[in-house]
């Protein structure tokens, strides 16, 4: 099978390479306003997640509640755990980074648009799968910070519950809710153009990983990370989705799920989602110097889990869809 290169992988590629050669235009002394132009993309990119939400098609997708259990268990807790066990193995500052990297990416709720692609060219269950990514960012924007409150102590980080609960209320919840009051007038003008507004929520995430990146370049922070490091960060994302892939496929087979019903649990149990990976580490690190580094797992994980689901939903749709 012909493997292609996903173009928004490419895309994140040369937005980190542009962060290397031209740092100074994502640094605080920039003239370039990339901080309010990223705060106000965040807010339309949930803005137009409130409208494409149909309030009808969520209340179908509570019936099948032990797929759901098993979804958002895995997202939430079986994936921060698998992680949090390796947290007594930190010997020193670096490592802690890295660990806290990994944390943060199995802290993150799911990805919607690609989840629902892949289950719906593997022949999943696919309203389940819309459910599920759709309820998964809102579960996430209440867990994923108290999570990460448990392990963020550099004072750099300023983390503070009242103060990113109110940024994330400001910038993501009341957008939203703005959208899903709207839904009834504008949803199918959003649906008929879900294209370019998936243009636009990448453009805005490109722009928050040039910053990031820009950043960490300027203040030399990847000085220590040599190829064997970046290496050695992919193989561990491998063996995490690897591990969660055939946990949640062994858990859906003793619940006796049908295989429509497993596919949706293993692609939705296992995605993470970069967009949201971006967007809170803005509102939750703001601007530490090692934000880049604390970036490289989930966008790892997110062309990693592009490429194997792809493959794997290729080869599921291909199935005698009578078993």
């Amino acid at each position: 099978m012909k493997i292609k290169i996903d173009k928004f992988v490419l895309s994140i590629l040369i937005v980190i390479g542009l962060a290397y050669i031209f740092p100074q235009w994502g640094t605080a002394e920039s003239k370039i306003p990339i901080d309010t132009i990223s705060s106000i993309g965040i807010s339309l990119i949930f803005f137009f997640y409130g409208l494409k939400l149909s309030p009808s098609k969520l209340k179908e997708g509570i019936k099948n509640w032990k797929l759901h259990l098993l979804i958002q268990t895995s997202t939430f807790l079986i994936f921060p755990l698998l992680v949090l066990v390796f947290q007594p193995f930190i010997q020193n500052k670096e490592q802690e980074i890295i660990w806290l990297a990994f944390f943060f990416l199995a802290a993150l709720p799911s990805t919607v648009s690609s989840s629902v692609v892949m289950v719906s060219i593997a022949k999943g269950n696919i309203p389940a799968a819309i459910f599920n990514a759709s309820i998964s960012g809102i579960i996430g924007i209440v867990l994923t910070p108290l999570w990460m409150g448990l392990f963020v102590k550099n004072p750099q980080a300023d983390f503070n519950f009242v103060d990113i609960y109110i940024k994330l209320i400001v910038q993501i919840i009341l957008p939203v809710l703005f959208g899903v009051v709207l839904q009834r007038y504008f949803g199918a003008l959003a649906l008929k153009n879900s294209k370019k507004l998936t243009l636009f929520d990448k453009s805005i995430i490109l722009l928050i990983i040039y910053k990031s990146f820009a950043n960490s370049f300027n203040d030399n922070i990847f000085s220590s990370v040599s190829i064997l490091d970046l290496l050695l960060l992919f193989v561990s994302v491998l063996i995490l989705f690897s591990i969660l892939f055939y946990l949640i496929g062994f858990l859906a087979k003793k619940m006796q799920f049908n295989i429509e019903d497993q596919i949706t649990a293993q692609f939705c149990g296992t995605k993470k989602s970069l967009v949201h990976g971006t967007v809170f580490s803005k509102i939750i690190f703001g601007n530490m110097a090692t934000i880049g580094i604390i970036l490289l797992p989930i966008m790892l994980f997110h062309a990693t889990q592009i490429l194997i689901i792809s493959m794997v939903a290729s080869k599921w749709s291909r199935r005698n869809h009578t078993t």
